[in-house]
């Protein structure tokens, strides 16, 4: 038997994630197969892009992972990297709400309250805010199936308005960049929808959530425990995401990575495809797996009515501000790793981490590294403006919320145009719809990753290593 060529395109997370779990599979299970990762850039990681300047490690794109998803250090400790090699970051965080900076009240997991005594104390939220909170002790569920609505409009039925535009929305759109009351609740936060449907009241459930953990820590053995390093919710490595891209890419033959190699068109042929690159290379493949922003993939697949759907996907542009100061520029010290913006605020931020206090080995000793946040769903005209003017309006912020003194040492600004796909109501209805149309067209394309089953670096490893399971059981 011949083998079957395999091709995946995009080499970020989730296309890097493909190609190795891809060769251990042909290796472990002897496939008659090999494949190509093509990339159109000259690097492997996609939006994971870590700045190593002056002694900082310096994220541009994501800047950790959640620790309690289990994907990456699955992966990470599969190519060779250690515990030593993990570090986690630093707890207390702010909320910026009507130009002042409020603590994060203890035990909000996603602004949810957990402990009565912090919610009852904080001054974010006023007494009517925290009152009709508590209605979600005594409130029926919000709905009786699995049917979608927004984030918004769940979390307003059941904790009220307040929290949510105080609290909820900052965090929460914060991770996908997007507008809460479009957000889909099934796509983006599947578990809250669970939880209400299980317990009824999300403060009961979350509560119940969290002290099963401790009861599972009581039983592990004592040594265990001493050993165990104190670990944050969320983790990056010493030398940044950047480390386990690279670590990753040590182990794929280099035969099979083309990079500088973008994918121009694809055609059926009978039971094949043929692809063509923009440097004029065509490849003539089995399967096809593609790994791409949605509106890069829909490029390829435009032709098919099915495709439609990606071509309707909207998406948030954003950027990242990282600004190095000497220590005593920093007039006003905070003890935590930074804030959020709530909407209501009239700021250019939506966030900024103290990227010195959050993670202790990205900078050197006597240094401040601040890391701002521009651009939201609706409102990302400031990522298309220059570098001065991005600049220009961050610093004008933090002077007003920090005692900032004097002009960065350096800074580095990254756009991400058009990155932060917003799973609206209804996407995994349209996923499903777009899925069984490809199957149906094409049958031995698959496209996957950070627009359709979740944006995280976890997500996509998980969309990666799922992809190949497929692949391996079709071959």
């Amino acid at each position: 038997m011949s083998n079957k060529r395999i091709a995946i395109i995009g080499g970020g997370i989730t296309g890097l994630s493909a190609a190795y779990y891809l060769q251990k599979e042909i290796e472990e299970k002897g496939l008659q197969a090999d494949f190509t990762l093509y990339e159109a850039n000259e690097k492997l990681g996609g939006k994971i892009d870590t700045d190593y300047t002056d002694g900082f490690v310096i994220e541009q794109g994501p800047d950790s992972v959640l620790a309690r998803k289990t994907s990456v250090m699955e992966l990470a400790k599969e190519v060779g990297m250690t515990d030593e090699d993990v570090v986690y970051s630093k707890t207390g965080s702010y909320i910026l709400h009507e130009g002042k900076l409020y603590p994060m009240p203890g035990g909000a997991i996603f602004g949810i309250p957990t402990q009565w005594g912090p919610f009852l104390k904080t001054q974010l939220l006023s007494p009517v805010g925290k009152a009709r909170a508590g209605f979600d002790l005594v409130l029926p569920r919000t709905s009786n199936g699995d049917e979608d609505q927004s984030l918004g409009n769940f979390f307003r039925k059941r904790l009220g308005n307040e929290v949510v535009e105080r609290l909820i929305e900052p965090l929460l759109s914060g991770v996908y960049a997007g507008n809460i009351d479009q957000l889909s609740l099934k796509a983006t936060f599947p578990q809250f929808q669970q939880i209400e449907k299980k317990y009824r009241s999300l403060i009961v459930g979350m509560k119940t959530s969290m002290a099963k953990g401790p009861t599972q820590a009581k039983k592990a053995p004592s040594s265990e425990k001493k050993s165990a390093k104190p670990r944050g919710m969320f983790l990056n490595f010493r030398n940044g995401l950047q480390s386990l891209v690279d670590q990753v890419e040590r182990q794929l033959d280099p035969m099979t990575v083309k990079k500088g190699t973008a994918l121009k068109s694809l055609e059926k042929l009978d039971s094949q495809y043929r692809l063509t690159f923009a440097d004029g290379s065509e490849d003539i493949v089995d399967h096809v797996v593609i790994t791409t922003p949605h509106h890069i993939t829909y490029k390829f697949l435009k032709g098919y009515d099915f495709a439609q759907w990606l071509n309707e996907i909207p998406s948030t542009s954003v950027a990242t501000v990282a600004m190095a100061f000497p220590k005593e520029a920093v007039k006003q010290d905070m003890d935590g790793s930074g804030f959020v913006v709530s909407k209501k605020t009239n700021y250019s931020i939506t966030a900024c981490t103290w990227t010195h206090k959050k993670w202790e080995h990205s900078t050197p000793e006597g240094k401040v590294l601040l890391r701002g946040y521009v651009g939201r769903a609706g409102d990302d005209d400031i990522v298309f403006k220059s570098d001065e003017e991005i600049l220009s309006a961050v610093m004008k912020d933090l002077s007003h919320i920090m005692e900032l003194e004097g002009d960065p040492d350096f800074y580095r600004i990254r756009r991400w145009k058009h990155s932060m796909p917003q799973y609206i109501v209804g996407h995994k209805e349209r996923l499903q719809q777009f899925k069984s149309g490809l199957e149906k067209n094409l049958p031995k394309v698959h496209v996957t990753g950070s627009s359709f089953e979740g944006i995280g670096v976890p997500d996509c490893i998980d969309q990666g290593k799922k992809v190949v399971e497929t692949l391996s059981q079709k071959l």
